[in-house]
């Protein structure tokens, strides 16, 4: 843009613009330029980092970690006992199923899904539900069924597992391996 236009664009900005007045005001005077902006951008909000997402671990694995560090099942199972004389091996049965029944008890809080005594007549009544009752040998009609309590069942009455604070790279350790130092 030459002069001529420069010229026309500092008259009729003056003249509508009080800012650009000022402005070309302080160039005349050959004063710095103070330009103080018209309005201060409007800072964009920063977006909010995610939040950190839990290490995934699978409860059952917690489960068995837990049955493992209290009961030392997996120990247990994994033993060959091949060759081990069976009083030995019911000596430490009883301490890991004393130590099992009471893991699963504080997590479970479980309780038998019906009360009578096995063996003693019972009811299955109409619309019942197949999740608290399972039916077995000769099954013909509709409920209500009565026969024989073969087995009372177990229900949850609450599952409390043990929170789990590892990383992710530890999300599939049951036991982690034990060093002894000397």
């Amino acid at each position: 843009m030459g002069r001529i236009g420069t010229a026309f664009r500092a008259f009729f900005g003056s003249l509508f613009n009080p800012e650009t007045a000022t402005r070309v005001g302080q160039a005349l005077a050959d004063e710095p330029a103070k330009i103080e902006p018209s309005e201060q951008p409007t800072p964009k909000p920063q977006p909010t980092p995610p939040a950190p997402k839990p290490p995934a671990r699978s409860e059952a694995v917690t489960l068995l970690a837990t049955l493992q560090r209290e009961a030392r099942l997996i120990d247990f199972v994994k033993e060959p006992l091949d060759g081990i004389p069976d009083a030995q091996v019911g000596a430490a049965v009883r301490e890991i199923h004393r130590n099992l029944a009471e893991s699963l008890n504080r997590m479970f809080q479980i309780q038998p899904v019906l009360t009578d005594a096995e063996g003693s007549s019972v009811e299955v009544p109409s619309g019942f539900n197949a999740g608290r009752y399972r039916l077995v040998g000769n099954v013909t009609g509709e409920a209500p069924y009565r026969g024989t309590l073969a087995h009372h069942g177990w229900l949850a009455n609450s599952t409390q597992l043990p929170d789990w604070t590892g990383n992710d790279d530890s999300a599939d350790i049951i036991a982690p391996a034990e060093v002894e130092l000397k």
